[in-house]
């Protein structure tokens, strides 16, 4: 909720508190009339039911949207047919009219007061905080000269308009003065003889003497360059708008401090002890800051005066208001509730949209240029260029339609060949899957190997059974160890027949053993060379989960980097606006602070309305941001304590409560 909409709240909730019919004014009533209001009889008057409906419209329902619209408001005010009862003063109705049905009119009045002063205070707020972003982008041009030099090309079409426009003033104003001098009968005849149709000697030789003139009388544009006559006109905007801010403060603090001073902080008392009030001053109360208001909004925009000027001005307005009611006919009081509410009526469609006006006005003569002004050579070099850019993408089009398939395939095969196929694999060797096993080599190459060794060692040994035991013959037993020594990688008889036929190589090729040891041996190499590739590929097998997770480890990172990439481009910018949003609370923490640093407090030591108002400005900024920096059961507190920053107790006090907030929510504003 924002401050405005908690201040209209509160002042609704004391209004609901209100009796409607004192006790004194039951008293008139019934000798006036002769006899005691019941309530069921009152009630039951077709237009105080009307009024009390009314009532119930102006009355806030809803606790995060408090403040009704101003249409709504008059709309309201309208139907209840008060404002109408201030022109028949001497009417039937306003003769019979009940001191209940008075009370009712005051409360509605009441109440619509409070709508229009929430909906004043809403618009003083949100014209002040665009000022600052204009005063900001003054800084950046006054800056340094590069930006500065940047707004004066910006803005060089409207000075060369403006001097053009001048000068064609002027020349045609001279040329009317010679044509007047010359032949006044003929100017009579035709008054509105163009420039066009004097001789074109005369015709340039004005233009000349004007633009000498006109540059004689801006002789300023002579000794200052271009740049610096724009960093003066940037000096002079920025102080205007700087003035125009501190006064819509000023008349902010103004209505904040001094306007609807209806409750009080105690919130808890009750009903007899509100009623125990005096309801003609809370009545006046009403009628003075009607009367604030109407003064506010009038001379808010004065910038030719001081702010001092401006609050006494304000200030003796109100004293000097003829409609209040010390300065009205005594026959006319009962009628002060509509006389109020047809000033409100003039609030609302008179006062209130001149100022919104006014205010406007000001700020686009001394704000930042529009956007037309600020990127036109952008725009304009970026509609130059964009025939030759057309022109090379339609050239182009078929590289450019490839590149866009090329990239697409290479994004499809990359997710396939390195994401998708390595995590099949891993989950293939989680769950055991014979298919998924990394071998170097088949199977039964080994063993089929091995058997062949021993059956060549085996037909060695018989063949030759001298070189395997030393004798003409071989048993069954001997042969059954020869095949065990095999399976070891023992070939004795094999290496003793190669060792004897290498004593005379080419008798033993020719007519020995040695070919056929040899290729035995062969055999023997290829055994020994698949048992070590057998080990590498027990090892491999071991760690086949190890080179899985290896093999998916680039597609996943280069994935994931994609993955944040895109998410921090498009999707998930939810960490960035918060970063954004904590720096945004951090830098108004320091306008506070500036503001209490530098403000010069009164002798009851609160600050000056118009350092009340802009702390006020940056509260409600302040208090917008709170939703989405922090938890709801924190945000509660931060609130309470930004009210005992924005309320006017002391210096000392706001002080405090901004220190308070700076450690105890750092977390947050990180």
């Amino acid at each position: 909720m924002s401050l405005v909409a908690a201040q209209v709240r509160r002042l609704d909730a004391y209004l609901d508190r209100l009796p409607v019919l004192s006790e004194e004014a039951s008293e008139d009533g019934a000798s006036e009339a002769g006899h005691a209001f019941a309530a069921t009889e009152v009630l039951d008057a077709p237009r105080l039911d009307r009024l009390l409906r009314i009532v119930r419209s102006l009355s806030t329902t809803s606790s995060s949207q408090p403040l009704l619209s101003i249409q709504r408001v008059r709309a309201l005010l309208d139907e209840s047919g008060i404002p109408e009862l201030a022109d028949r003063a001497g009417s039937a109705h306003a003769q019979a009219k009940t001191p209940y049905e008075n009370e009712i009119e005051w409360l509605l009045v009441s109440k619509a007061t409070v709508q229009v002063y929430g909906a004043i205070l809403n618009t003083l707020v949100d014209r002040i905080i665009p000022l600052s972003d204009d005063l900001w982008y003054w800084d950046g041009v006054l800056s340094s000269y590069g930006y500065s030099s940047v707004y004066t090309v910006q803005t060089s079409p409207l000075r060369l308009w403006a001097w053009s426009h001048d000068i064609y003033r002027a020349s045609r104003s001279r040329l009317r003065s010679l044509s007047a001098a010359e032949a006044p009968a003929e100017l009579a005849a035709e008054p509105a003889r163009s420039a066009m149709s004097q001789p074109w000697g005369r015709f340039y030789g004005v233009v000349r003497e004007s633009i000498r003139e006109h540059s004689f009388a801006n002789i300023q544009r002579k000794v200052l360059s271009p740049v610096a006559l724009s960093r003066a006109e940037a000096r002079r905007k920025q102080a205007q708008l700087r003035k125009l801010r501190e006064m819509t403060a000023s008349g902010l603090g103004v209505l904040m401090d001094e306007g609807l001073q209806l409750g009080h902080d105690d919130e808890d008392a009750d009903a007899e002890g509100v009623g125990a009030r005096d309801q003609e001053d809370l009545k006046g109360v009403v009628e003075r800051s009607v009367a604030l208001m109407d003064m506010v909004l009038k001379e808010a925009c004065s910038l030719e005066v001081n702010i001092h000027d401006f609050e006494e001005k304000v200030f003796a307005g109100v004293e000097e208001d003829a409609e209040l009611s010390v300065r009205i006919e005594e026959d006319t009081t009962p009628h002060r509730p509509s006389m109020l509410a047809r000033r409100l009526l003039q609030i609302i469609d008179k006062t209130l949209p001149q100022h919104v006006g006014a205010m406007q006005v000001l700020a686009n003569e001394n704000g930042r240029p529009p956007a037309l002004v600020r990127y036109w050579l952008p725009a304009l070099v970026g509609i130059a260029s964009s025939t030759t850019v057309l022109r090379i993408l339609f050239n182009r089009k078929a590289d450019i339609v490839d590149w866009i398939t090329d990239l697409g395939g290479t994004l499809r095969d990359f997710w396939l060949n390195w994401v998708v196929e390595p995590t099949g694999k891993v989950i293939k060797t989680i769950r055991h899957d014979d298919t998924s096993e990394i071998a170097i080599m088949s199977r039964d190459s080994l063993r089929a190997d091995r058997e062949s060794l021993e059956r060549m060692v085996v037909d060695f040994a018989t063949d030759k059974p001298h070189f395997a035991v030393g004798g003409p013959s071989i048993t069954e037993a001997q042969i059954a160890d020869i095949r065990s020594k095999v399976a070891q990688g023992d070939v004795t008889p094999v290496l003793r027949a190669y060792e004897e036929d290498l004593r005379s190589p080419f008798v033993g090729a020719v007519r020995g053993d040695l070919v056929r040891s040899l290729l035995i041996q062969v055999q023997k190499t290829k055994v020994d060379l698949e048992v070590a590739m057998t080990g590498i590929d027990s090892l491999l097998k071991s760690q086949e989960l190890v080179f899985g997770f290896v093999g998916l480890t680039p597609g996943v990172f280069v994935s994931i980097g994609v993955f944040q990439y895109l998410r921090s481009v498009f999707g998930g910018r939810s960490g960035r606006r918060h970063s954004k949003t904590a720096g945004k609370a951090v830098r108004i923490l320091r306008n506070i602070d500036r503001i209490l640093s530098e403000a010069r407090p009164t002798e009851n030591n609160v600050l000056s309305y118009k350092d009340h108002g802009l702390l006020l400005c940056e509260v409600h900024v302040l208090r917008s941001l709170a939703g989405r920096l922090m938890p709801d059961n924190i945000q509660k507190e931060f609130l309470e304590d930004l009210d005992d920053l924005a309320n006017v107790k002391g210096v000392h006090v706001q002080a405090k409560a901004l220190e308070r907030i700076r450690w105890a929510y750092a977390r947050w504003l990180r």
